[in-house]
């Protein structure tokens, strides 16, 4: 039963790192989040266990989680309105991530309660340099269908953006799309996890966001022998209109069909990567809608990563625009 281990801790129920935008930012930026809400059950181990191994880890520690949720919460501390379309448990740890997402600000009204599904569970073992391996039980995030979507249609409708992962049904991300599509809702795609993730949704993708791995699962590079800017050529072809490979300590690409650019990372020490993607996709999110131009939301996004890679747990570790702010604008002067 979720919560036999005793509740969290009020610092892993919202994180007092929360912080309203700086004066000036604007709050039109709206941004509708459907996607999978977990809590993450976090071991710390000193390597990854061979196959079949009993690996004595260390610390434990429970955080709230989830892509959908984690992205929401990202964009939410960059300053915008974002709402939240998901399915929850009908127990202890549901009721946790609620109160989370409340706490941050996220509109929950589309959240739906599932009697019959507990809430979903990711089961993270983190090492030494911060690289992670999880393994998600979805629970309730798997019973998020389309009607839920018709049910949510006005949040994406009115939506500057609308923002879709992988650890919720294709079906629901397809009506999903659709809907944003009819609408124009700019549609950002994380397309994580990629194993045996349905192409047909690139066609209705706006922004492709994939990591170097997941980038490789999509185009069957089993042997990794494509160079990271070939890969970005060939999810282009699939249908999205732009491509961002995040590289972790190397950076990030974008290519928009004509042009690859780089983008350099920000040193930051890695403590735990878990939502460092997560932050990058929100904070581009976010950017995007308050017409930056790409190339400055990815720089700006790549900054988001690395502070969250500084910091344990999902959502705890999520950055402010202050603190992006802090790291990404020094920079961006001393090229100007």
């Amino acid at each position: 039963m979720p919560g036999v281990l005793g509740p969290l801790r009020p610092e892993h129920l919202a994180s007092s790192r929360r912080a309203h935008p700086p004066d000036g930012t604007p709050m039109s930026c709206r941004i509708c989040c459907v996607g999978s809400i977990h809590m993450d059950l976090v071991v710390r181990a000193p390597r990854f266990p061979e196959c079949g191994e009993i690996l004595m880890g260390g610390e434990f520690e429970r955080y709230p989680g989830g892509k959908g949720a984690s992205q929401a919460v990202a964009a939410g501390r960059m300053g915008a309105q974002v709402r939240m379309v998901g399915c929850l448990g009908d127990d202890s740890w549901g009721a946790a991530m609620r109160g989370v997402l409340t706490v941050e600000g996220v509109d929950i009204q589309h959240v739906r309660t599932d009697e019959k599904h507990a809430t979903g569970v990711a089961v993270v073992t983190v090492v030494p340099g911060g690289e992670h391996s999880i393994v998600v039980a979805p629970g309730a995030n798997a019973h998020l269908m389309p009607d839920d979507l018709d049910q949510a249609s006005g949040a994406i409708a009115e939506a500057d953006v609308l923002i879709v992962q992988a650890e919720i049904p294709v079906e629901t991300n397809l009506r999903a799309m659709e809907i944003a599509k009819n609408s124009n809702t700019a549609v950002v795609f994380n397309a994580a996890p990629a194993v045996g993730l349905d192409l047909e949704l690139l066609k209705r993708v706006d922004l492709l966001v994939v990591n170097c791995a997941e980038a490789r699962r999509l185009v069957g590079d089993d042997e990794g022998e494509v160079a990271p800017t070939g890969l970005a050529r060939r999810l282009a072809s699939y249908g999205p209109d732009r491509v961002v490979i995040t590289l972790a300590s190397e950076g990030a690409i974008h290519f928009n069909g004509q042009e690859m650019e780089s983008f350099e990372a920000f040193e930051v020490e890695c403590v735990d990567s878990t939502a460092a993607g997560d932050a990058f996709v929100g904070a581009l999110a976010v950017l995007r809608s308050e017409g930056a131009r790409l190339m400055d939301a990815v720089r700006y996004a790549c900054g988001a990563g690395s502070l969250a890679a500084g910091t344990a747990g999902a959502i705890p570790s999520l950055p402010t625009r202050d603190e992006v702010d802090a790291l990404v604008k020094p920079r961006k002067q001393a090229t100007t």
